[in-house]
């Protein structure tokens, strides 16, 4: 154990009776397995305690732990490999299916389990390599996968390692040399990927590898050779590319079986991630990328082309595996080992050029299949089922593939390059390399093709010389230039002579077969123009995928770039003319120009304008040839290099404001404009302009407030009301409809904005300013504001109101939305529909037993309605109504027209009333349900005798409620209070009602027989409210004529707080219902125990006899209406 720089024994096994063979840790680190020759196992914890220990009574040589510490797994000399659980059960034995067919003895020699702790390539990828010294290996996804992938190495290996994140193995191992006389021993290290596909092979010196190591970001490979340590470089194959100036790369997150496939954006620093399942390959070129997956089927794939924000364009599914992927401007080539698939995408901008027939046309001519031996594949028409069920496999399989607009050329393991033409993909010719190449790359004219072979040798084939002895199609020419250990290349997209590539850790630029010093870098090339090199250091990327750094994009320059840079600024413009003549490219010739414009030497910059055939350069030579005045030529010079503030200085100085205004209008730079207007005291329609643009500038950034202070001083109504509406400052809208003149167009989009947010009065307001006035009816209507609705209806003479009114109330109706119905008509004020549906819900729920609080409620809601609209009705007082004006000039004729209208109002309110069947009964449903819940909370609260009087009342309302339900509770209050003869009165009312069935009447009858038995049928003493009463009139009755009988009789009337009769005068009537309570009993409460209103500070006269009741109760009834 190290413990401050100092190591410590932890743990110590002495067994003199056999030696340790291997030792593993468990991927967390917390547990160790030791295991000895003779079959002893120790395993033990990391602070050293020992855990457990078995003898297995077999010979052992290797050990290793499953990737959860669950199993072990433990290799035999004899070639076995067996399963244990992790306390030491055998569990069962690892198949070796890459042995089978093998007679020879052979014996494990490493067991690698990848931990996952990095994440995995894909879902349910082989994790588990087993490796034998007879050069088979087999990768499985767990210990008992009966479909393993089985390699022969063809070498004789001693070491096996995964790098990381389980993408790479790497296999060291030695073979006999064939070529040398004594048999020497070739040691290598042979690269495979997850599937088990090889990679590269790396030829290592020395007499023998005893031990490998991957460094921990799997960039570097430690090798222990002999006495040395020898290390080597790994250049990971990352599935990545590079266009529109955008990076795109996949990665593996520990805790997602997708593949992350980041679009970063290197030019703005955006990025945009993408989540793609199985993830096979990325190729990128021009204005988009493909993106290669495992379809969800056996042996399906999906071919994504996106975008350079990663929203895919267009998809294929195909049959072909994509082992190896090439685009271009117009096409994707996906290829396996035998079958080449060539899909012309069509971007969305062909697709709108495109019509329907000629789609249907070239619907054929998209896609093609062919075999790499077809000699023809333009006349070939063969259709992807006959590639699913091939059944031969070509002897020559495909090794790389590459194209270009024009040309698609397929390279083979022996060494053969199929070139095909494109899109007819006819098979112009065939070369022939010395090497089988790994990567082909042409460059821009086609003159040129680049190959990287399985060794890392970096060779050109000349595509135009003539093949010496070749057939007619056999051409080209494998020249002698190579560079070794090359695993990167990178054509010039303007020079055929230009290339850049990556040797070990250095980058070297070419012209011709000439290179320049080298640049010790590990970056990826991405790009090659202009002289200048684009590439990314995607090791120290993959390091944070997610948060990439633009540090990590790097730009380099050509030597001829640099060069002439520096003579730019040391030596004279024809010398600096002669080196660029000598070195010819358009980005110099550029630099040359830009530099003799800075010196206004018009000729060269003419000259060289005209070399990089820079047609707009030349004409602004011109254009500067016609100014007479040096200053503006260098200010126009400064415009032309972007340099504004230097050029906007030197119009200044000129006294030219108007040109820097000018300059500043035309780069739409606003705010200077502003700034430039008022410094030299412009015209004012410019200056509104400006405000204008300020304006929009920030409405289109939604700064709405510093908008609306440029738009007020631009005067742009219009704008101002979008402004405060997203501002929703609907004050300062309502002061902006209220400066606007009458008939203005903007009025009514104010008014259908108020009418949005729900503000009713000020949309009406807008659209009546408006002149249109349907459209504010239509925004009371649709704001449910019925009442103004009608105002505004009946006000400018528009009847179809009432239609729309009781056509939306029947719907509602028909929905069984009585409650919406109800509160659009008292919206509307139409009192006596909402009255009346209120009763009729109100009998519906007294008829399904609900809740006699929410019945009673239903009838106080309907008989204010009722008491609403006879106010409306008869209501005569106004400002023109008084006193005064009554006994003025004209007061006979005032008073007979004001008799009229009273007589009137009185007529409607008596049809009204009286001719809606129910209607003024609604107080009396209130009372009916206000005494029967008083009653049951006197019982409930002791009060026996209080409870009985009210339930006497009760007995006026049978036309109400249920008599069955109101004589029990007389029953049952009077036997409590004692007084027999009513609760006699009650069983007799009980047992003679027909609608009682008999058994339940004979219960009644035997309930009585047994309390009377006991107790004779009297009462104690004489109660008011045990007289029977003449008729069940309402005790406050709404008719007209019922409330003048029931005042001219002098009826008793009760109090509704307590259930007693009204004796005296100590009582308090409600303003609202008339009922009167007695003031002590209401126990300080302010509000009326019926129908909850408040009530008067002083109360109430008692009713009385006689005529002065009569009259305090007429002007109480006039006061009322």
């Amino acid at each position: 154990m190290l413990h401050k720089g100092m190591w410590f024994e932890e743990m110590i096994n002495n067994r003199n009776k056999s030696v340790v063979k291997d030792m593993k840790w468990t991927s967390n680190g917390e547990k160790i397995c030791i295991v000895y020759e003779d079959g002893a196992v120790i395993v033990g914890s990391v602070d050293g305690n020992r855990l457990w220990g078995k003898e297995l009574g077999m010979d052992l040589a290797l050990v290793e732990w499953s990737p959860d510490g669950r199993l072990l797994l433990f290799a035999t000399p004899g070639g076995e490999c067996h399963v244990y659980d992790g306390n030491g059960n055998g569990v069962a034995k690892v198949p070796l299916y890459c042995n089978e067919g093998y007679a020879g003895a052979s014996k494990i020699i490493g067991v690698e389990w990848y931990d996952g702790v990095e994440g995995y390539a894909e879902p349910n990828c082989p994790v588990l390599a087993i490796c034998l010294d007879n050069g088979r290996m087999q990768l499985m996804r767990y210990e008992s996968d009966d479909n393993a992938v089985c390699i022969d190495t063809g070498i004789k290996p001693v070491k096996v390692k995964w790098n990381m994140n389980g993408t790479i193995l790497a296999v060291a191992g030695f073979q006999m040399s064939s070529a040398v006389a004594d048999g020497r021993e070739l040691w290598m290290v042979q690269f495979y990927n997850h599937n088990g596909e090889h990679l590269r092979t790396l030829r290592v010196p020395g007499g023998g590898i005893s031990g490998i190591s991957w460094e921990g970001n799997g960039l570097r490979l430690a090798l222990s050779v002999d006495s040395y340590v020898y290390f080597a470089n790994v250049r990971p194959d990352y599935k990545w590319g590079y266009f529109c100036n955008t990076l795109v790369y996949a990665f593996n997150r520990p805790d997602r079986s997708e593949h992350c496939v980041m679009f970063w954006d290197t030019k703005n620093n955006d990025k945009y991630p993408k989540y793609v399942r199985k993830l096979v390959a990325i190729q990128a070129f021009g204005d988009f990328c493909v993106l290669a997956t495992k379809g969800e089927n056996p042996g399906e794939h999906i071919l994504i082309l996106c975008n350079a924000i990663g929203s895919p364009v267009d998809s294929k599914y195909i049959e072909v595996e994509p082992k190896y992927l090439a685009i271009t401007n117009y096409h994707v080539i996906a290829a396996n080992d035998e079958v080449v698939y060539v899909w012309q995408f069509r971007t969305s901008f062909s697709k709108v050029l495109s019509t329907d027939i000629n789609a249907v046309k070239r619907k054929d001519v998209r896609e093609k299949m062919f075999s790499v031996d077809d000699s023809n594949p333009a006349l070939s028409d063969r259709s992807p089922e006959s590639f699913r069920n091939m059944t031969t496999q070509t002897t020559d399989p495909i090794a790389c593939v590459t194209a270009c607009d024009s040309v698609l050329m397929i390279g083979r393991a022996s060494g053969v390059v199929n070139r095909y033409s494109l899109p007819h993909l006819t098979l112009d010719a065939q070369h022939v390399l010395r090497c089988r190449p790994q990567m082909l790359a042409l460059n821009c004219n086609l003159s040129k093709m680049s190959i990287i072979d399985i060794n890392g040798v970096l060779t050109f084939f000349d595509l135009t010389a003539k093949a010496a002895g070749g057939g007619a199609n056999t051409m080209g020419e494998h020249l002698s230039f190579e560079r070794k250990d090359a695993w990167d290349m990178r054509w010039a997209d303007d020079n055929p002579e230009l290339f850049a590539m990556m040797e070990k850790t250095r980058m070297y630029i070419f012209r011709g077969l000439d290179p320049e010093e080298p640049v010790t870098s590990s970056a990826y090339l991405c790009s090659f123009h202009d002289l200048e090199i684009t590439a990314a250091f995607l090791d120290d990327i993959m390091q944070q995928p997610d948060q990439p750094d633009l540090e990590f994009m790097v730009m380099y320059e050509t030597r001829s770039l640099r060069d002439t840079r520096e003579l730019l600024k040391s030596a004279s413009v024809d010398d600096a003319y002669a080196f660029v003549d000598s070195n010819s490219h358009p980005r110099l010739w550029r630099n040359l120009a830009e530099h003799a414009l800075e010196q206004l030497d018009f000729t060269t910059a003419d000259k060289a304008f005209v070399r990089c055939a820079d047609y707009q350069g030349i004409q602004f030579v011109k254009h500067l040839g016609k100014l007479d005045d040096k200053a503006k030529q260098r200010a126009e010079v400064a415009v032309y290099f972007k340099r504004f503030d230097e050029a906007e200085q030197l119009y200044m100085r000129m006294d030219r404001p108007d040109l820097a205004i000018d300059m500043r209008m035309r780069l739409g730079d606003w705010f200077k404009v502003e700034r430039l207007i008022r410094e030299s005291s412009g015209d004012d329609a410019q200056l509104l302009n400006a405000h204008n643009k300020i304006g929009q500038y920030y409405s289109d950034r939604h700064k709405w407030g510093k908008a609306a202070q440029y738009y007020a001083q631009a005067k742009n109504s219009e704008m101002l009301v979008e402004c405060f509406y997203a501002l929703e400052d609907f004050v300062a809208l309502g002061r902006l409809m209220d400066a606007l003149p009458d008939g203005s167009p903007l009025l009514a989009n104010i008014g259908e904005k108020f009418q949005s947010v729900g503000l009713c009065n000020e949309g009406v307001t807008a659209f009546l300013k408006a002149g249109d006035t349907k459209r504010a009816i239509d925004c009371c209507v649709l704001l449910n504001q019925w009442d103004q609705a009608v105002q505004l209806a009946q006000a400018h003479n528009f009847p179809q109101i009432e239609q729309l009114l009781a056509k939306y109330a029947n719907h509602l109706l028909e929905k069984e939305k009585v409650m919406d119905a109800i509160e659009l008509y008292r919206k509307a004020n139409h009192s006596m529909e909402a009255a009346r549906l209120l009763q009729d819900l109100a009998k519906k729920c007294a008829g399904q037993k609900v809740h006699p609080l929410r019945v009673k409620k239903l009838y106080v809601l309907a008989a204010l309605e009722i008491e609403k609209f006879k106010k409306r009705t008869l209501d005569m007082s106004g400002p023109d109504k008084t006193a005064a004006t009554l006994l003025g000039t004209g007061g006979t004729a005032t008073m007979a027209a004001t008799a009229a209208q009273t007589l009137a109002g009185l007529m409607t309110l008596e049809s009204a009333v009286s001719g809606e069947a129910g209607v003024d009964s609604a107080w009396r449903g209130a009372e009916a349900y206000h005494f029967w819940l008083l009653a049951h909370r006197q019982l409930y609260a002791g009060n026996v005798d209080l409870a009985m009087r009210t339930a006497l009342h009760l007995r006026e309302y049978e036309d109400l409620l249920d008599p069955v339900e109101i004589y029990s509770f007389l029953a049952l209050a009077a036997f409590y209070n004692q007084f027999f003869g009513q609760c006699s009165k009650a069983f007799i009312k009980l047992e003679s009602m027909p609608s009682i069935p008999n058994d339940k009447r004979e219960s009644f009858a035997d309930l009585a027989m047994s309390i009377f038995l006991k107790h004779p049928p009297a009462d104690p003493r004489a109660l008011r409210e045990t007289r029977e009463k003449k008729a069940p009139g309402g005790m406050a009755g709404n008719s007209l004529d019922a409330l003048l009988e029931d005042l001219g009789s002098g009826r008793e009337q009760v109090c509704v707080a307590s259930g007693r009769i009204v004796r005296d005068g100590n009582v308090v009537r409600c303003k609202v219902c008339k009922h009167l309570s007695i003031t002590h009993e209401l126990h300080g409460s302010g509000v009326c125990p019926l129908c909850h209103a408040a009530l008067p500070v002083s109360g109430g006269g008692a009713p009385g006899r006689g005529m002065s009741a009569k009259g305090g109760a007429m002007a109480q009834m006039y006061g009322a209406y």
